[in-house]
């Protein structure tokens, strides 16, 4: 697996992934009145900023593709470059003097290939799910062989565009997030940036292949622009597309990386659609309360994490869980848990009611 993971906890996957099993969280108290009058939780990555010619944005996405592109060489005739964003360059416009043509995603996706040495791109943004849906759209390609080799960018960045929208709906917490817990007061948002290459021929690349995408699923609750479906059937519907195609039961998954925002609804709407699928007793974490909201890039980067799970055999810990703050009975991790794994179903859900759900699978070869 040829990944990275850029964020307030690091700048590869690996020290992502240990401090997160050390349970070290990336969230921080933010200051800063370009983005909000209010201070805020949110992970923030400090070290990195814009410069005269690239945006923060912009950089961070550089740094991910390169890590996760070094000593490998794709074919760039045979490769597809997929930006999942939701807000990509959306800070340009704090800039009255910028005249960029980069605002716009498709450019900036073209832009990104193009520095990365490929010239095929593609931009996967709707809302939330983006990081997971564009996860589902690279299995397409290579399935229908389309492309030989993918690498799918995952990356937002905080913005007073973005901060203002949430306090808007009363949706920021003032302290650490809590997804699923009792106490839970709202999400915490962040930024980060993922890169992951997937191939439908890792022997060209001299890459083991280690991790399989073996289903994905897609669904609208078509119930409001900013809140889920009440029943959580229409998720469910997701996550049974995923299975079926993926050939399992919802019995053979060994655990879940729920979308976990740590909303009300939300919440209540995730617990209730894994309810509906008989699957209250899998282990489930969500990964906000390490990395807050990352928006475009979650998918991405809670897909990278999930895929270093099934290889160390744990499942993490759903950071900020004491009690159970959902009407149905889901199995919230509170602490590692150490056992051979094989399965996961990863989640998304987002503005406009969409869902997504991919099931990954360890290589049997």
């Amino acid at each position: 697996m040829s990944s990275s993971v850029i964020s307030p906890l690091g700048f590869t996957s690996e020290e992502n992934y240990s401090k997160i099993r050390q349970q070290i969280s990336g969230l921080s108290q933010v200051n800063n009145s370009t983005l909000s009058v209010n201070p805020f939780f949110a992970g923030h990555i400090s070290t990195l900023k814009g410069s005269s010619t690239n945006t923060k944005f912009e950089i961070i996405c550089k740094i991910a593709a390169d890590a996760a592109l070094d000593k490998i060489e794709l074919n760039p005739s045979r490769t597809l470059y997929i930006l999942s964003t939701t807000k990509g360059n959306i800070e340009l416009l704090n800039n009255s003097t910028s005249n960029s043509t980069r605002l716009a995603l498709h450019a900036t996706a073209k832009w990104l290939a193009s520095e990365a040495g490929f010239q095929n791109s593609l931009v996967v943004s709707n809302a939330c799910i983006s990081g997971v849906l564009a996860m589902i759209v690279a299995k397409r390609f290579l399935d229908s062989e389309k492309y030989d080799h993918l690498i799918v960018v995952g990356a937002d960045v905080l913005s007073q565009f973005v901060i203002s929208g949430f306090e808007s709906l009363h949706a920021l917490s003032s302290e650490p997030c809590k997804p699923f817990d009792a106490d839970r007061k709202g999400i915490n948002l962040g930024e980060a940036a993922a890169a992951i290459v997937l191939s439908s021929k890792p022997n060209e690349l001299g890459i083991i292949p280690s991790i399989k995408i073996t289903g994905g699923g897609l669904s609208n609750d078509a119930n409001h622009i900013s809140g889920p479906s009440r029943t959580g059937m229409e998720l469910g519907l997701a996550v049974r597309q995923a299975l079926k195609q993926a050939q399992k039961a919802p019995t053979e998954i060994d655990f879940i990386s729920a979308h976990g925002t740590a909303t009300v609804f939300n919440d209540e709407m995730e617990a209730k659609a894994f309810h509906s699928l008989s699957m209250e007793n899998v282990p489930l974490n969500s990964l906000k309360g390490y990395f807050g909201h990352t928006l475009g890039a979650a998918g991405v980067v809670e897909t990278i994490m999930s895929m270093h799970s099934l290889l160390n055999n744990e499942v993490l810990t759903s950071k900020g869980f004491d009690k159970l703050g959902v009407s149905q009975s889901i199995n919230v991790c509170k602490e590692l848990i150490k056992k051979p794994l094989a399965t996961c179903l990863k989640t998304a859900s987002g503005f406009g009611g969409c869902n997504a759900a991919i099931i990954l699978e360890k290589d049997s070869y």
